[in-house]
C-alpha cells in the first residue's frame, strides 16, 4: 500500500489487491488516502473469514469492512463486479473514478469470481473512456486541498516536479499545512464529504430487470448475481413473477435508485453471502415496507434453486 501511496503521489496510476485479511492490514493506510486525497484502486478478493477464515473459500463477508475500513467514516467508492467481464469493465470505471475525485475506490470481488476462467470478448465491451488526472494549470495557484476543476475535488501536482506540492494527512488548510482551527477542519472535512455524496447520480452502477407484474424483488450484488439471474428466469418460466436489482456501486449507496425500484414492489427479498452486511442499507431504505434476507456464510455459493425456494415463487 505504501509503494502504491508513493507511486499515485508521483503522478501514475497506481493498484493493488489483497483479501480479506491483506484489508485489514490496509485499513491505516487506506485512511492516508482517504486524507491525502490519494486516488488509487483497491481490490479485495474476499474469502470467508474472518480474520485468516478459510483461504480459497468464497464469501461477501467485507462488505461493511470496506465501507467503514477509514478512521473518521468518510464516504468511500465500493464497486462490486458479477463476472469477468465486470471485473474488466469496473477496473477501468475503479480508476476514472479515483482520479476523478482524487479517492481510493474499492472493488469488493469475491474469490469465486477471481477463480474462475471465462472468456471475454473485448471487442464487443463497451469500454468507459480513460479518464487522467485534472492537473492545476501552470497560471494558477495550486492549492493541494482546495476545489479545483471540479467542484470539491482539488487539483493535483506530482511530487517532484517543477512546483511546490505539500502532502499530509493531518487536519491541514487548503494549502497543505497543518492546523488545528475548528472552522478550517470542519470545512475541508465538509469538502471531502460533499465530493463524493453530491456525485452519487453519477456513481451509481446497476442493472434493473423489471417485471411489470411482479410483486416481488430481488436484491443482490457480486457473484451472487450469477446465481440471481438464473433463478429469476426459472421462476418466469414457470409462470412466475420477479424483478431483479443487481448493484454495481454499493458505496456511496445508490439511495435514489434503491428507492424508486423498491417502491415498485410489495416485497422485498435481499441474499448476500454473509450473514447480512448490505441488508441494513436496504431496510433503512425501505421504510414501512419489510425486507426478508436469505445469507450464507460457509464457503459455498447460493444456488439459483435456494433462491428459488427461499422467495417461494
Amino acid at each position: 500500500m505504501g509503494f502504491c501511496l508513493g507511486a499515485s503521489m508521483a503522478g501514475l496510476k497506481a493498484m493493488t489487491a489483497t483479501s480479506g485479511p491483506g484489508i485489514s492490514l490496509y485499513s491505516e493506510q487506506i485512511s492516508f488516502a482517504i486524507g491525502g486525497e490519494i486516488p488509487l484502486v483497491i481490490v479485495d478478493v474476499q474469502r470467508l473469514g474472518p480474520s485468516t477464515g478459510s483461504a480459497t473459500k468464497g464469501a461477501d463477508g467485507d462488505i461493511q469492512f470496506l465501507r467503514w475500513s477509514n478512521s473518521g467514516g468518510l464516504p468511500v467508492i465500493v464497486l462490486a463486479p458479477v463476472d469477468v467481464t465486470d471485473c474488466y469493465t469496473l477496473t477501468v470505471r475503479a480508476f476514472n473514478l479515483s482520479e476523478r475525485f482524487r479517492c481510493p475506490v474499492f472493488l469488493a470481488s469475491n474469490k469465486e469470481t477471481a477463480m474462475t476462467r471465462e472468456s471475454v470478448d473485448l471487442v464487443s465491451l463497451q469500454i468507459p473512456s480513460v479518464v487522467n488526472r485534472n492537473h492545476c494549470p501552470p497560471d494558477r495557484e495550486f492549492l493541494p486541498f482546495g476545489p479545483g476543476g471540479e467542484k470539491d475535488v482539488p487539483y493535483f501536482l506530482p511530487l517532484g516536479g517543477d512546483r511546490l506540492v505539500r502532502q499530509t494527512s493531518s487536519t491541514h488548510d487548503e494549502y497543505g499545512y497543518i492546523t488545528g482551527d475548528t472552522e478550517t477542519i470542519a470545512r475541508g472535512i465538509r469538502r471531502m464529504e460533499n465530493k463524493l455524496l453530491g456525485a452519487i447520480n453519477s456513481l451509481s452502477l446497476f442493472e434493473y430487470d423489471r417485471d411489470d407484474s411482479a410483486d416481488t424483488l430481488l436484491i443482490v450484488y457480486g457473484v451472487t448475481a450469477r446465481a440471481a439471474r438464473v433463478a429469476v428466469q426459472r421462476i418466469r418460466d414457470a409462470g412466475g413473477a420477479v424483478s431483479l436489482l443487481i448493484l454495481k456501486t454499493l458505496f456511496p449507496v445508490p439511495e435514489k435508485t434503491i428507492q424508486r425500484c423498491i417502491a415498485d414492489a410489495e416485497r422485498v427479498m435481499v441474499i448476500e453471502m454473509n450473514l447480512g452486511q448490505y441488508v441494513r442499507e436496504i431496510e433503512r431504505l425501505a421504510g414501512s415496507k419489510p425486507v426478508e434476507f436469505h445469507g450464507r456464510m460457509d464457503g459455498k455459493l447460493i444456488s439459483p434453486a435456494a433462491m428459488c425456494e427461499v422467495m417461494g415463487l
